[in-house]
């Protein structure tokens, strides 16, 4: 450890991060974690980061890993007698080469920009269809900004619409499960059982369609899984159906967010919000400043795969897990100028809001194409929009979102 680097209790600081009170407005509390420098809890096997020069670093380095069993506590967890993979195995976002690679390239098919681009007369089409049936005090979240990625996944996917009230509550306990409880506190936090229990209950609905779609095949993702195992690859059933709960998890929930919380700055800065409705080529800009600004992903995790050095001599030992704070290193004033102001009009927007290197977001084009087509059509639609009231948010730290933005059109 550096001197300097952290002080002897850096612990209470990270424990703030998981109390929902900071839920709607966490920046705060992000420039202090950020202004305190990297935290390294050596008996937790912790380093958490939150400067844009550390996060990049990191992401970028051969040995930061994504395998969670990688990690010395879950090695001693095991030790111990936990389940390896509670949830059975991993999506590929959370393995490495190998597997990581295989999987990915298997995935990656679906979403090459042809593939995209042939599904944006349908997701217009989508829009335009729950544009219709707003009026008065709308929720854009339950009118727009969740169902709208929820209807694309399943087409992709090849999942039944009519069950997403059914995965829509699995999925929304799994997302908390992506919170960093056990890195920081060494425990699970609330709901754990209730979690394995829905994650149980997802990989057996998906093993029933893996099952349809062997009967019957169609033109979906499941589909093509399928007939790649079938052909004669390496994919497992077990790695279909890890693939098909990692989509339909990350294929929604973290485009919802990046919908809303774009709606939302646009509401708060009305200037922007004429600006879009009056020219749509704007969007891309938008968009990539809610990356910055207020990322659907707010932290992410690593592993050290051999010892690191990261930064002015910050030094992580093999197996300790590296937190990184995403959303804090995006308001770095070293990496951008004015960090807390939404300015789609900035000369440079930097973010980390897909990740980078060979986990890049796989799905980063379609959430793209989504949240042009849903931002164009509101704002062009509704000129005079506005906040009806302050949002409220679900209790996530990693996939922070809200679950009611009211607007009066």
């Amino acid at each position: 450890m550096t001197p300097g680097t952290a002080d002897a209790s850096p612990q209470p600081l990270l424990r703030e991060l998981l109390d929902p009170v900071h839920r709607a407005d966490p920046y705060p509390l992000y420039d202090a974690v950020r202004a305190h420098g990297p935290l390294l809890l050596p008996d937790h096997n912790l380093a958490v980061f939150s400067s844009y020069a550390d996060c990049d670093e990191v992401l970028r380095h051969p040995a930061a890993c994504s395998d969670r069993l990688k990690s010395t506590v879950a090695q001693r967890a095991i030790a111990d007698g936990a389940q390896a993979r509670p949830f059975g195995p991993p999506g590929f976002l959370f393995l490495d080469p190998p597997d990581h690679t295989r999987l990915r390239r298997l995935v990656s098919k679906a979403f090459v920009p042809k593939v995209v681009r042939a599904l944006e007369p349908d997701i217009v089409r989508i829009v335009d269809e729950l544009l219709d049936a707003a009026q008065g005090t709308f929720d854009a979240i339950g009118g727009l900004a969740h169902p709208l990625p929820v209807a694309v996944i399943c087409r992709l996917l090849g999942v039944p619409v009519e069950d997403e009230p059914r995965f829509r509550d699995a999925s929304a306990l799994l997302a908390q499960g992506l919170d960093p409880f056990v890195s920081i506190t060494g425990a699970a936090g609330d709901g754990f059982a209730e979690r394995l229990r829905a994650g149980q209950w997802l990989r057996e609905y998906l093993r029933g369609l893996v099952a349809d779609r062997r009967r019957d095949p169609g033109e979906d993702l499941m589909s093509a899984l399928v007939a790649v195992e079938e052909a004669g690859d390496v994919l497992t059933e077990d790695e279909i159906v890890a693939t098909c709960n990692l989509l339909l998890i990350a294929g929604h929930e973290t485009t919802v967010n990046l919908i809303a919380n774009a709606t939302l700055a646009l509401l708060r800065h009305p200037d922007q919000w004429a600006a879009l409705g009056r020219d749509p080529s704007r969007a891309a800009a938008v968009i990539e400043e809610t990356l910055r600004y207020d990322p659907p992903v707010q932290l992410i995790g690593r592993v050290a795969g051999e010892d690191m050095t990261i930064g002015a001599g910050v030094h992580i030992p093999r197996g300790d897990n590296i937190l990184l704070l995403l959303a804090a290193a995006h308001r770095d004033p070293a990496a951008t100028e004015r960090p807390d102001e939404f300015d789609p009009d900035r000369a440079t927007i930097r973010h980390l809001g897909f990740g980078k290197g060979p986990h890049f977001c796989i799905g980063a084009p379609l959430a793209r194409l989504e949240a042009t087509a849903a931002l164009t059509a509101l704002t062009a639609r509704f000129p005079g929009a506005r906040l009806a009231a302050e949002p409220a948010y679900k209790p996530n730290v990693t996939l922070r979102g809200m679950e009611e933005l009211s607007i009066t059109l």
